[in-house]
């Protein structure tokens, strides 16, 4: 009953009945009995509580397995995890980072100067460097700035990503990258032990893109150095 029902009744001076009180003459209430449910006991209700519980464990390692399995899929090809064990990335990486690689990549895109790639190295090991050549590059060290040079154009590595302090190298070279294949460097040239030291084992020092595990795209350990890895605007100049 609303308040201006309430104020209404009382206004006509009579009474006003409080909510719980029964008109007079009234017999009692009308109750409902509560609904009863019939309790299974016996053989039959043992073998429905054992299905229940062996379904739900069953559900439970389908869902086990199911994670595993997603997991093992996105290990294989599409996502892998790597840490830094070096120097020779600094100080874009340094030693126990962790960065985020993918492996689909270069299933999907070409090799791009300026990609920070992990790959089998030249010892047979996972390594990792940035992408300086790509196939058809002429790679070379150095300008009378003392500057790389890539099909001619100097680059400009200083402040974006080279160890603060290093030349661009301190070795010479001069080569024609070939068709299929990639130049890399560390970041950090005096701790880098990269396609400059490799000149003389047929390749020139260059690395197979069938031997690239994937892309580094992003560094998430440790949480205060979370960032992606992102292409620097140096090599966009490049043609």
């Amino acid at each position: 009953m609303s308040e201006a029902d309430e104020s209404r009744l009382g206004a006509g001076g009579g009474p006003v009945r409080p909510v719980d009180e029964s008109p007079a003459g009234a017999g009692p209430p009308e109750t409902v009995p509560p609904e009863t449910v019939p309790t299974e006991t016996g053989p039959g209700k043992q073998e429905k509580d054992a299905a229940k519980k062996g379904s739900g464990l069953r559900d439970t390692l389908l869902y086990m397995v199911g994670g595993v399995v997603a997991a093992l899929l996105i290990h294989t090809f599409l996502l892998q995890s790597f840490y830094i064990p070096s120097e020779s990335m600094q100080n874009t990486l340094l030693i126990n980072d962790y960065v985020v690689v993918n492996k689909l990549a270069y299933k999907l895109g070409s090799v791009e100067r300026g990609d920070i790639v992990v790959f089998k190295g030249w010892d047979g090991e996972d390594t990792i460097k940035r992408v300086i050549g790509v196939g058809g590059d002429h790679v070379k060290c150095c300008d009378d700035k003392r500057r790389i040079t890539v099909n001619g154009t100097p680059l400009d590595e200083e402040g974006k990503y080279l160890y603060p302090g290093v030349y661009p190298s301190g070795r010479d070279f001069d080569v024609k990258v070939p068709k299929g294949r990639v130049w890399l460097m560390g970041d950090h040239r005096n701790n880098s032990a990269d396609s400059r030291f490799y000149l003389d084992d047929g390749h020139q020092g260059t690395i197979s893109e069938d031997d690239i595990i994937g892309r580094a795209f992003l560094r998430y350990w440790p949480l205060n150095r979370i960032s992606l890895l992102s292409r620097p605007d140096t090599f966009s100049v490049v043609r």
